[in-house]
């Protein structure tokens, strides 16, 4: 493949999905600027433009498996929230949002199935 199209994702070295993730874009001929999401969430500045680009309702983003999200009793919380408070709770700590976050500058997907990849990122010519 002659293309080096590159693409930002928010990951966790740590996590199956986000190495999957990884993979898949690497095979697939993307260049990837991976980003620690622990250690540089997206700001709620990232994050007001990485919403609306994925398509998905904010509370999508949310790692609702997650112990943090479990801890911290978001599940009854997070109704009351505004949406620029839930943006300032995702990005004060990484282990709130849904992983792997992937971007190209124009498009989000947020977490990780082939077909969800193949559908966004697979036709990049």
């Amino acid at each position: 493949m002659s293309k080096s199209k590159t693409i930002k994702v928010f990951q966790y070295p740590a996590c199956s999905t986000c190495r999957s993730a990884l993979k898949w874009l690497k095979e697939h001929g993307w260049e990837v600027e991976a980003i620690h999401i622990m250690e540089q969430p997206p700001t709620v500045e990232e994050l007001r433009t990485l919403i609306p680009q994925s398509g998905l309702d904010i509370k999508k983003w949310f790692n609702v498996s997650g112990e943090v999200y479990k801890e911290m009793q978001l599940k009854d919380k997070l109704p009351q929230l505004n949406d620029e408070e839930k943006m300032k709770l995702l990005a004060s700590n990484g282990k709130l949002i849904k992983r792997p976050v992937a971007t190209d500058g124009k498009r989000v997907t947020v977490g990780f199935k082939p077909e969800l990849y193949e559908e966004n990122w697979g036709n990049e010519s």
